[in-house]
């Protein structure tokens, strides 16, 4: 991968982001409700990569692929977050990364708070930037992780003790991606599972295979379940460990994940079927 580049803040980063964000709005038209300026380039003074990160709030993500290839982007997948429409546009006179969700996606209320939270505390402000020095000093930050940079999983436990303080305590879905979530996702898949059985986790962190779905739930910054999900064929896909940790049991987590889980396999062409199917 390329080196990751930082640099200092400049002031015509909100312009750069006001005239994408009339494109945008142009053509999703309705279907698009509002336009968000999120991560570093929308913090005043803090330097940052130089793409734009835009939020485009949507009615329905079904449907915006072309149009917004007519406009120069590239549909770049969910990467980590299920329910997220990630694109990229790479011109001369803008770089830009779009995420795109539909209405009451947590995942909204995330970017927000912790870009908020940034932009009122000094002290938040200045620890985020010592730390964006220091490992952009770091030859791992410039490697790539699965499919993130070490640059930017560096930053992970950060931003969760920020978005802590700043009250965060929504509900989100994930795909098992850092390796605080590999972690947790064995912690569960031994205490809760393999240990009744006699055997120890024969799996590494990150377990490879393609047709096995390692998701996490959240609540806050705090992961509270894991299920494991394997993609049968083109058509199936069967629930082999669904966890809620005993201390978030009688919450209703499971009334509000699996129906997640559920809803993602369908949005693949994927009917979900019982472990005696």
């Amino acid at each position: 991968m390329e080196p990751v580049k930082v640099v200092p803040y400049d002031p015509k980063w909100p312009e750069m982001f006001a005239l994408e964000a009339q494109l945008i709005k142009r053509v999703l038209k309705k279907n698009c409700t509002v336009v968000h300026h999120v991560g570093s380039t929308s913090i005043p003074g803090m330097a940052a990569k130089p793409k734009i990160d835009i939020i485009a709030v949507v009615k329905d993500s079904s449907t915006i692929n072309s149009a917004l290839e007519s406009i120069g982007y590239l549909y770049k997948g969910e990467y980590n977050i299920p329910f997220h429409s990630g694109f990229s546009k790479r011109e001369p006179h803008i770089s830009v990364n779009l995420h795109v969700y539909e209405e009451e996606n947590p995942e909204i209320i995330l970017n927000l708070l912790f870009r908020d939270y940034l932009r009122s505390h000094i002290d938040a402000f200045e620890e985020y930037a010592h730390l964006k020095s220091h490992l952009i000093d770091q030859p791992s930050s410039h490697q790539r992780q699965g499919r993130f940079s070490g640059y930017n999983l560096g930053k992970d436990q950060f931003i969760k003790k920020t978005l802590k303080k700043a009250g965060f305590k929504e509900l989100c879905l994930r795909f098992c991606t850092h390796h605080d979530e590999w972690e947790a996702a064995q912690n569960f898949r031994q205490h809760y599972f393999l240990t009744h059985l006699g055997i120890t986790d024969p799996y590494p962190p990150s377990f490879g295979p393609k047709d096995q779905i390692h998701f996490v739930f959240y609540q806050g910054t705090e992961i509270v379940g894991y299920a494991h999900i394997q993609l049968l064929d083109t058509q199936k896909a069967k629930l082999n460990i669904f966890i809620i940790d005993d201390s978030h049991l009688g919450m209703g987590f499971e009334k509000h994940f699996l129906p997640l889980c559920k809803r993602w396999l369908d949005r693949q062409g994927l009917h979900l079927i019982s472990n005696d199917s």
